[in-house]
């Protein structure tokens, strides 16, 4: 199926934009994307407007279209970054085409724990030996491939085992993090009704969830988009564009995509 998208976006930034670690390029045209037990190929088409995609109608519009915020102005936000900020209008132009993805909480969750101290590379190695070792396997008309574990998956692995997929001390911020959703401590699905502060309170309830992981997962699962996380590279931007003062602030809900848009900036 052929799909138009006339606002900014770009399959190999979203996937290299450090929001993400399991969509990938498969192929030098072709784009995957994995979300719960859904999975979509994608690939740019002659149109620069154009996209084949191999789902259906009914797939497109119920799944991808709100994972990919579709429904957002991404162009209008971006052109929003006043001329005065140098240095964000530079970011918004570099990360011209990046979207905030609507993505799995529980995903995010394990995946932004695993992310401490660790290179994007790193991160992408240690989730998939995860999900190669206890996701559950599909077969689809190009692969075969492993969806991420379900917590229960997750929950009936042993320390030795988690600890040979890379995690290190996050095993046991992993454990933790398994136990308490399945044993209702967390509903990671019902706390999306809370505001802002309630759900990074509950959140860094969590064993390992400090404030940039907390922030990382309001931003990249709950889609809480005045969320910006500051990591090294965002702390090097404060430090040295913004002379230590926080620049994302003056966006409001916007901060969390100008936030992307910066991190993108530093890494590429």
């Amino acid at each position: 199926m052929h799909i138009r998208i006339e606002d900014d976006f770009d399959l190999d930034k979203i996937i290299n934009s450090g929001q993400c670690f399991r969509p990938c390029k498969i192929s030098e045209d072709i784009c995957r994307f994995v979300t719960k037990d859904s999975v979509l190929y994608m690939s740019s088409a002659a149109d620069k407007n154009e996209y084949e995609v191999s789902c259906s109608e009914d797939e497109w519009e119920k799944i991808w279209k709100d994972y990919f915020d579709l429904d957002t102005d991404y162009e209008c936000i971006r052109s929003s970054v006043p001329q005065s900020d140098e240095y964000m209008t530079q970011c918004a132009q570099a990360g011209k085409g990046i979207r905030i993805l609507k993505q799995d909480a529980w995903e995010m969750l394990i995946s932004f724990i695993i992310s401490q101290r660790k290179s994007i590379p790193a991160i992408r190695t240690c989730i998939e030996k995860l999900c190669v070792r206890y996701g559950t396997q599909v077969k689809t008309e190009r692969e075969n491939l492993n969806l991420f574990p379900t917590p229960k998956q997750l929950a009936v692995a042993t320390k030795a085992e988690l600890m040979q997929c890379g995690l290190g001390y996050r095993t046991d911020y992993i454990m933790d993090a398994a136990d308490r959703v399945c044993n209702n401590m967390i509903d990671l699905e019902k706390i999306k009704e809370l505001d802002d502060e309630s759900l990074y309170n509950e959140l860094i309830k969590i064993k390992g969830v400090g404030k940039k992981v907390a922030n990382c997962i309001l931003l990249f699962a709950y889609h809480r988009t005045g969320r910006a996380p500051v990591d090294v590279w965002i702390s090097r931007v404060i430090d040295e564009k913004y002379n230590g003062n926080d620049p994302f602030i003056a966006y409001g809900e916007y901060a969390g995509i100008m936030q992307q848009y910066a991190f993108y900036n530093s890494i590429r």
